[in-house]
């Protein structure tokens, strides 16, 4: 990275930072994108230039690229394959050079606003379409069962992710938060694999 793209990417992260202060003392919508470009240094054009919308100095980095993923794997690896392997990187990585404190700070800011809210929503479901199109070029399938298969893997990714969130709020220790995640990646994929079958359902 040159040092004009490490400078954009410092102003990105410092407007950021300072909305996601702001939006936490005060509440989202009681802040203004001007007074959150007054607060970071930056002319409000600039600003916009960085973040589209005011919801993107919140949401934006949240979405997980999955129908990438799955078209960018490996020959011969299956989309939950490659799904599968890239969470479990994640999750070995572990969470030692994690922000916690911004991590709650953002779950908070997001948890009390509506209009965040349903930006998440609106975020998850493209999530959701997209990954429903790569899957169905990879099968050769049809709509339904690709929109299907991509709501079921959507679906386990984020009650994963928000079970790791809900024990660093709690203070788990973030070695712990993490171990139990790696196994919580392990336990998603195997029920989207083989489903309940594999827990011991006798029915």
């Amino acid at each position: 990275m040159g040092l004009r793209e490490r400078k954009k990417e410092q102003t990105r992260r410092r407007i950021a930072e300072v909305a996601l202060r702001l939006f936490d003392e005060r509440g989202y919508d009681a802040v203004t994108v001007n007074e959150i470009a007054e607060a970071a240094g930056v002319a409000k054009v600039t600003l916009f230039n960085y973040f589209p919308t005011k919801d993107c100095l919140v949401t934006e980095g949240i979405k997980d690229d999955l129908a990438a993923i799955v078209a960018g794997r490996p020959e011969g690896v299956t989309p939950l394959g490659a799904l599968r392997e890239h969470y479990r990187a994640l999750a070995a990585q572990g969470a030692g050079e994690m922000d916690v404190e911004s991590l709650l700070t953002r779950v908070r800011v997001i948890s009390s606003s509506q209009a965040l809210m349903g930006a998440l929503h609106g975020v998850r479901m493209g999530e959701r379409y997209e990954l429903a199109e790569a899957l169905k070029e990879a099968h050769r399938g049809d709509d339904l069962t690709a929109q299907l298969m991509a709501a079921q893997i959507t679906a386990a990714v984020t009650t994963v992710q928000e079970a790791f969130f809900q024990r660093i709020a709690a203070g788990v220790p973030l070695e712990e938060a993490g171990g139990r995640l790696a196994g919580d990646v392990e336990v998603a994929f195997d029920l989207l694999e083989h489903g309940l079958t594999t827990k011991g359902d006798k029915s």
